[in-house]
């Protein structure tokens, strides 16, 4: 423990954000970058405590915090990051976009605000970079076995990077025209600019890993291809099927997925030109997000962003309650609001709000038919919902973007094609190594587990790699006896 007593003497400090009216007229990020001295200072309040709950209960990839923070507090830069990348392998993501579950279980939070560990890590990571530590890692020897990844989000670029430095030959699909996956085309700009995605790849491939961008697998390859020229194939395409709202008058034009209007705006970023009959803008237009989580937070901030008129998010939930309730106890993740840097950019949000139906005119939407809903506990503890009579109403809207979740994997012909067994909710089944129904082939990330955050794609991926290299040394072992 650096400092026994830092906990009394130093308050939580994060960066914090750029102004509200700098960051609103622009896509640079939002968050300030660390300084390694303020961190230095916020390591110092980590209380080396028996029982480090932020690792085991909070953090996803057991990430050993207090042991990192202490080195911070000494200025041991070098071995907190080395110690930081044997469970992380990309912090320089989980730093910038991660809930951070790790300081909802973190102790000094039950009479104190908690250590800011997710701004630590980044500086830990950046530290790095900045210092050229973050050098290419490519294997001293190489296996004769190739693997093949379908998907080049967080799921599948830790599969990837795990079993190249493995020693296996490692090529990743990827339908996109550039790696990253959500990383790049679902998390805006602002939030995760995608130099850093870009840098990341660029160590990846100067370490031997290959991918091939633009490629339908099912389509453009065969599942056939991949068996025969693939020693094992690990499916990362994540949980990309949105959930639909099915009321009146869903066909009229306006009205689109949140997820194809965010990956839109990424393209634009990334030097794409969108076709006029498909550009979805929000550029002095009225905007409804149903869906009250961080996707629809994203789509508030990007419409600014893009001049809207007005946005209002609505949620047909309650509205959280500002501190712990008695039934969320420390050290479960805290249920409380959160308001993003979006939500403090502007927009309006509501609550307790249920979409009926979209009226429209000409065949495009003016307006969302909703009513205001009330929820209640029942003596079994499940929670009921029910209209509240005289609360009807007509919000006009020019752009509604449904943002409600996902339901899981697109049912595309890889699947189909590769025999995999589904369970009930439409996910791949998996066992403990993460293979599938189908010997030889694994599943990683939301494809498997339903959607999630990164830091658990990122969890499972190193599962998957795991349980791939576990698979195909027996396989050896069989050939070779």
């Amino acid at each position: 423990m650096g400092k026994p007593s830092g906990f009394l003497e130093y308050a939580r400090q994060v960066p914090g954000y750029r102004p509200v009216e700098d960051r609103r007229h622009d896509w640079r990020a939002v968050e300030a970058p660390p300084l390694d001295e303020a961190m230095r200072e916020q390591a110092a309040r980590c209380m080396d405590c028996g029982v480090p709950f932020c690792h085991g209960c909070g953090c996803p990839l057991a990430n050993v915090i207090p042991e990192w923070n202490d080195l911070v507090y000494r200025g041991r830069w070098r071995e907190a990051l080395d110690l930081l990348l044997l469970t992380n392998p990309f912090p320089e993501f989980t730093g910038r976009i991660c809930p951070a579950l790790c300081e909802g279980s973190c102790v000094l939070g039950l009479n104190r605000e908690p250590v800011a560990i997710r701004c630590i890590e980044l500086a830990i990571v950046e530290h790095g970079f900045a210092e050229g530590w973050m050098a290419p890692q490519p294997p001293a020897v190489r296996r004769p076995e190739s693997v093949a990844v379908i998907g080049s989000g967080p799921a599948g670029l830790v599969v990837a990077q795990e079993l190249n430095r493995r020693g296996f030959a490692v090529t990743v699909f990827d339908a996109a025209r550039r790696p990253g996956g959500i990383l790049r085309y679902g998390i805006p700009e602002f939030k995760l600019e995608k130099s850093v995605v870009d840098r990341r790849i660029r160590l990846m491939e100067a370490e031997g890993v290959r991918f091939e961008c633009g490629v339908v697998v099912g389509e453009d390859l065969s599942p056939r291809f991949l068996r025969d020229r693939f020693a094992a194939i690990c499916l990362a395409g994540g949980a990309r099927e949105p959930r639909n709202l099915a009321v009146p008058g869903r066909e009229l034009r306006g009205i689109h997925f949140a997820m194809d209007y965010l990956r839109q705006q990424n393209r634009r970023m990334d030097g794409e030109t969108i076709p006029a009959a498909e550009a979805i803008d929000a550029s002095g237009k009225r905007v409804v997000v149903i869906g009250g989580g961080d996707t629809g937070s994203d789509c508030l901030g990007t419409a600014l962003r893009q001049g809207a008129k007005q946005v209002l998010q609505i949620e047909i939930l309650p509205e959280p309650p500002a501190a712990r309730a008695a039934s969320n106890p420390w050290p479960a993740w805290p249920l409380i609001r959160r308001d993003s840097s979006s939500h403090k950019e502007g927009g309006t949000r509501r609550w307790c709000v249920n979409p009926r139906a979209f009226v429209g005119q000409d065949g495009r939407v003016t307006a969302l038919c909703a009513v205001e809903v009330e929820w209640t506990t029942g003596t079994d503890g499940r929670s009921a919902m029910a209209e509240k009579s005289g609360t009807a109403c007509e919000i006009p809207a020019d752009l509604v973007l449904l943002a409600m979740g996902f339901v899981g994997p697109r049912k595309g012909r890889i699947l189909a094609n590769l025999g995999v067994a589904l369970d009930a909710r439409g996910n791949v089944t998996k066992d403990a190594d993460n293979m599938t129904s189908v010997p030889g082939i694994f599943a990683a990330g939301d494809m498997a587990r339903g959607a999630s955050l990164v830091v658990r794609a990122m969890a499972d991926g190193l599962i998957a790699a795991h349980g791939i290299e576990r698979y195909l040394d027996a396989v050896s072992d069989k050939l070779s006896a």
